[in-house]
């Protein structure tokens, strides 16, 4: 396989991977990226040779770093993370970015079959109108505050030192329903290879 092969493999695999992640659909990307879903499939499918316009958009509609779907991000091999170090992470939309939502990824890396992520949610914060379905598996640990996850037809609430581990192909969303901000880390299994 000559190496040009190879890196449309590498972006193939890596934007299924995401877009599963975000429990998203071919569909889904199209609308939100402004990419029509038979480039998309095609991508996905290692044909073809996108422009880096198009591949822009697509990290635009999946709200993550370009270098993630490129996957340049696996060239620090360090399992090292300083707190200086933290990946800041895109917002999950707009409305939470201006919400004051802020993530920072704790791992290495976004495409390891392991993240661990620090989420502060400002004071009444709530993704119930886009919640999260994707596969994999997620396990949370208030460390500060009072947060409510909805998980399909459960709901709990969790005080700083609770957690909660569950099953990420059911629709779930969280909200902060104390009267400070939350600090949640959350460790997932986004997806399977």
């Amino acid at each position: 396989m000559d190496r040009d092969q190879s890196t449309i493999e590498a972006v193939a695999t890596a934007l299924k991977r995401i877009r599963a992640r975000m429990g998203m659909t071919v569909e889904d990307l199209s609308k939100r990226a402004g990419v029509s879903a038979g480039v998309i499939s095609q991508l996905e499918r290692g044909i073809g040779n996108p422009s880096l316009q198009t591949l822009s958009r697509l990290a635009a509609g999946l709200s993550v770093e370009l270098s993630q779907i490129l996957d340049l991000e696996n060239t620090n091999s360090s399992p090292l993370v300083t707190k200086d170090q933290r990946k800041k992470l895109d917002p999950i939309d707009k409305e939470s970015d201006e919400a004051g939502l802020q993530r920072e990824l704790l791992t290495p890396s976004l495409s390891t079959s392991l993240q661990l992520i620090e989420t502060v949610m400002p004071v009444g914060f709530s993704n119930a109108d886009r919640p999260f379905r994707r596969l994999g598996t997620e396990c949370v640990l208030v460390l500060k505050g009072k947060v409510k996850i909805h998980h399909g037809e459960d709901s709990h609430t969790l005080n700083a030192g609770d957690s909660l581990t569950y099953d990420c192909t059911k629709t779930h969303w969280w909200e902060n329903v104390g009267d400070s901000k939350a600090v949640v880390l959350g460790a997932a299994t986004p997806f399977g290879d």
